[in-house]
């Protein structure tokens, strides 16, 4: 049994190295930080193999699938990405074409690819690792909500062809509230509320996607979030997220 896992060398991603690792996966683990991903490597027992990429940049997803085509994956973890706060007049454009290549292009392209492999093998699972963003609008970190929306629909537009199709294979959207990693330094930015820990949600959405789940939203209160989020009409959703993303941009500048 082997896993890729792009994003690998920190957080979530590590997380869940570490925890499909003690369930007896061999891993791919990719990351840009090469450093990062031998400190991963280290304290895992099974068999690794480590894949220095910047997934920014197109080339190198197509790449990536090169590199691992012929090692019979079973499971394919979508996690590199990165956020940005600010006014959307304000923030840098270059940047944000940098979230997309990550957050949706390379998201999309290793979904395609490898779930053409999944589905001639009629096995396979795929997690896209998405946002509660996926579901809102967000003023203050508008790409980045958008871009995780591009991949929570898309995700659940698969999961459905796929269950029409009664196909073996599986893709599931991970859409967790805040988590204590390092997304918040590299967005500039600082959470309003107190995240849950990654080893949480990375154990919680492989549990899950393991039982075939559309939709994974660790938390109580993220779920109740979401729900409740359905009947509030469009302009109170983007005031309220209007708040939360200001309160987040001086939470970041108190604690400079």
């Amino acid at each position: 049994m082997k896993a890729l896992i792009t994003g690998a060398s920190s957080g979530i991603g590590k997380q869940m190295a570490l925890y499909l690792a003690s369930l007896g996966y061999e891993l791919i683990l990719v990351s840009q930080d090469n450093q990062k991903l031998n400190a991963v490597k280290k304290e895992i027992a099974s068999p690794v193999k480590t894949i220095c990429l910047d997934l920014v940049k197109e080339e190198n997803v197509f790449n990536l699938y090169e590199k691992v085509k012929a090692e019979d994956i079973d499971i394919l973890i979508n996690n590199a990405g990165f956020g940005l706060f600010g006014m959307f007049a304000q923030t840098d454009l270059t940047r944000e074409l940098e979230m997309i290549d990550l957050n949706v292009k390379a998201y999309h392209i290793l979904t395609k690819l490898f779930l053409q492999d999944f589905v001639k093998k009629d096995v396979g699972y795929i997690l896209n690792v998405c946002s509660s963003a996926g579901f809102m609008a967000g003023p203050r970190m508008s790409t980045y909500y958008a871009t995780k929306n591009y991949v929570t629909k898309l995700t659940m537009a698969i999961n459905e062809e796929l269950r029409k199709a009664k196909s073996h294979v599986h893709i599931s959207a991970l859409c967790p509230g805040p988590v204590n990693t390092n997304f918040n330094k590299v967005a500039h930015g600082a959470f309003a509320i107190k995240g849950v820990s990654p080893k949480y949600v990375a154990q919680y959405a492989i549990n899950k996607m393991f039982k075939n789940k559309m939709l994974i939203v660790p938390t109580l209160k993220m779920k109740l979030t979401l729900f409740l989020t359905r009947f509030a009409p469009y302009r109170l959703q983007l005031m309220v997220a209007y708040h939360i993303q200001y309160r987040k941009e001086n939470g970041q500048k108190k604690n400079k």
